[in-house]
């Protein structure tokens, strides 16, 4: 894959750049594998950018899932028809949640929670507005960071129900820990956790309550869900694409869409060169490597301060080492915090350069 576009010569570097064509093509290949756009939730936290949002919108898309308030505005101002905030409301974001509400009334949001405590104050807050908040109960599903253990689902849901200001719609099912590269793996242990799931949600159903709106999954593990349920998926890296799913998942056909724009600024050795990608131009964690350089694949890092990156070839590529001032792409290891250090990006299509987008949500306030 070759990165190198017209125009790269006056982009300051270190620059991550969108290239425009995969990410189009990214997203078509998602829509596939769910099924059609019906089936789809995907987050929107990778980019961070309206323009990405629209580009999903215009191909049937109208859902979406956010970490921040700030991205729900983002998909507010989009005209998304549904946005869930799958992030805890604490704090003064109660009430921005709720200026949401308001701010975007052609949008339906939804809250998600895994703490009685805060849902009665969500549903306080909300009743203090005369509103009510649509929410869906965060489900722990093995990455045991967030969520209501499945033991206990069944029992805190039916105690929030009665919650006043809460109407309950259903589950969030995030399973972040599923990082099985062996897709028949990966298969086995998604299908037991959705029959788990399946069982929680009829018994649910049976008794009243709305259980409706089930969001599964992330991007490795999405197919998977595909073939088990008809309920809501929830990919989303895989619309931009890294060097870290790329390698891990490789059932998974998503071509990496970013990349760093980087420039040879010293040859100190024989067999060492320094770019200007330190840890403020890439997400750190991964480690040791938080990136991968295009067409010089075999290239380690020795080191990565805040504005140096020294990476080693091996000896017997020891007479591909650039010379100082050569542009370079580095594709990194995880997109999704890389693209929140840059407040825009040079956009490429068919090989030009063709804008630039903001970073719309890399802040944690818009307007509201």
């Amino acid at each position: 894959m070759t990165y190198a576009f017209e125009g790269q010569d006056a982009v300051i570097s270190p620059q991550l750049v969108y290239y425009k064509d995969i990410i189009v093509d990214n997203i078509e290949k998602m829509i596939a594998l769910a099924g059609g756009t019906e089936r789809l939730w995907p987050h929107v936290k990778t980019h961070k950018m309206i323009e990405v949002v629209k580009m999903m919108m215009a191909q049937g898309i109208d859902r979406f899932k956010c970490a921040t308030i700030a991205e729900a505005e983002m998909c507010g101002e989009a005209k998304a028809s549904r946005v869930a905030l799958a992030y805890p409301l604490v704090g003064p974001n109660i009430a921005r949640f709720l200026c949401l509400m308001e701010a975007y009334p052609q949008t339906e949001f939804f809250a998600v929670s895994d703490c009685t405590k805060q849902v009665e104050m969500i549903g306080k807050a909300a009743q203090e507005k005369g509103r009510k908040v649509q929410l869906l109960m965060d489900v722990d599903t093995g990455q045991h960071r967030t969520g209501v253990l499945p033991e206990r689902v069944e029992e805190c849901y039916r105690a929030w129900a009665a919650i006043e200001g809460i109407e309950m719609r259903g589950l969030h099912c995030y399973d972040g820990h599923r990082h099985e590269s062996d897709i028949e793996v990966r298969n086995r242990e998604v299908a037991a956790a959705d029959e788990k799931i399946a069982g929680i949600k009829g018994r649910l159903q049976g008794a009243g309550y709305d259980c409706s709106i089930l969001i599964m999954g992330g991007t490795p593990s999405f197919p998977c869900h595909q073939k088990l349920n008809k309920e809501y998926l929830s990919p989303g890296t895989c619309i931009i694409q890294d060097a870290g799913y790329e390698a891990a998942y490789r059932d998974l056909d998503f071509v990496p869409g970013a990349a760093v724009l980087t420039r040879v600024v010293s040859v100190p050795g024989n067999n060492t060169f320094t770019l200007d990608m330190g840890t403020k131009a890439v997400a750190t964690d991964p480690n040791p490597e938080r990136a991968v350089l295009a067409g010089m694949e075999y290239a380690k890092t020795v080191l990565q301060n805040e504005e140096h990156w020294v990476v080693e070839v091996p000896a017997e590529h020891a007479g591909d080492i650039p010379e100082v001032g050569t542009v370079m792409f580095a594709v990194p290891m995880h997109v999704c915090p890389t693209s929140a250090l840059y407040p825009e990006v040079p956009v490429v299509s068919g090989g030009k350069l063709e804008g630039w987008w903001q970073v719309t949500a890399r802040n944690r306030k818009i307007t509201i």
